[in-house]
């Protein structure tokens, strides 16, 4: 019976991130329409977006090859596993002893090689440009949230992301230092990682500045739909992440009822809202930034990040 209940708990979470992931992107896109004083699309249209993807032919390039028919699964793949292992209404799920921090960034490195290979496969020029930008980024962002990574683990003493919640959410982590430099950083790194304002603007597709969007204009139809969703995906876990790490209070514990589950799963929802809430207001109230400052702004992630493991060896009240 308990096999089941962990079976059970398990499979919501998968579901609950995968239906949960376009939610959040409409609720971004309609908060920054309503700031910016325009009605803006309905909750649902990444929704009706990718049905009527789904619905379409696939057309392919003549000279493209069987990688680019094959990594868009490998992508969803990757990414929706990697958005299942972060706790969100619950720790100590069936399968929380993989949801480890280092092997959730190895995913989703993974997931990135995947899709620059596919940006430069059909040998289109603003394929290259895009692979080569975001190769570029990843360069600089993977160690800042590696660097992120540790300083935290070094704090909770675990990567893996239940303990790190558990014991964020209690007394003895206290105020810290290092705590606020990594969450600024790893903040940085999500804006970065999810081609968001001031790094990347996913809602144009001017040739001199875009990043994600250059690497995926070949493709069309399913294909075009699963990159969709996974991006939907990225921006879920991160925003997870913030939450599970940062914001820990209000997880149903292991051993927890269904009824408790499930108020875990409204806290959840509403953790999702008020970051979401955020980032909408933080990508109105800035300009994209051009794409040579973004060593800087990702280089100041950098930094933080080893000050925070830094100031762990200095003292371990900071």
């Amino acid at each position: 019976m308990t096999a089941l209940r962990d079976l059970l708990s398990q499979g919501a979470q998968m579901g609950l991130v995968l239906l949960l992931a376009p939610l959040l992107t409409g609720f971004v896109r309609k908060v920054k329409a309503r700031l910016l004083r325009r009605r803006g699309p309905p909750l649902i249209q990444p929704y009706r977006d990718l049905i009527r993807l789904m619905r379409k032919d696939v057309v392919l390039a003549d000279n493209a090859s069987w990688l680019f028919r094959v990594i868009p699964y490998l992508i969803f793949a990757g990414t929706w596993v990697a958005a299942s292992l972060v706790p969100t209404f619950g720790n100590g799920l069936l399968f929380s002893w993989t949801a480890d921090l280092i092997a959730i960034i190895a995913l989703l490195g993974s997931a990135r090689f995947f899709l620059a290979l596919a940006g430069m496969d059909v040998g289109t020029a603003f394929g290259g440009i895009g692979s080569s930008r975001e190769v570029m980024i990843a360069s600089l962002a993977e160690p800042a949230i590696l660097m992120t990574v540790f300083s935290v683990a070094m704090i909770a003493g675990s990567t893996q992301l239940s303990s790190v919640a558990e014991f964020m959410g209690s007394d003895a982590v206290g105020l810290r230092v290092s705590l606020g430099m990594a969450f600024v950083a790893l903040t940085i790194v999500a804006l970065a990682e999810n081609a968001r304002i001031p790094v990347d603007n996913p809602a144009t597709h001017l040739e001199l500045t875009m990043v994600h969007e250059a690497m995926v204009l070949e493709y069309s139809g399913r294909h075009l739909a699963l990159i969709d969703l996974s991006s939907q995906l990225k921006l879920l876990l991160y925003v997870s992440l913030i939450a599970c790490v940062f914001l820990p209070w209000g997880t149903a514990t292991a051993d927890a009822s269904v009824a408790a589950l499930a108020f875990g799963a409204l806290r959840y929802i509403g953790k999702l809202a008020v970051l979401g809430f955020l980032l909408a207001v933080f990508e109105t109230s800035i300009a994209k930034m051009r794409v040579f400052r973004i060593p800087e702004f990702l280089g100041a992630a950098l930094m933080l990040a080893l000050l925070a493991t830094l100031l762990r060896f200095v003292s371990r009240s900071l």
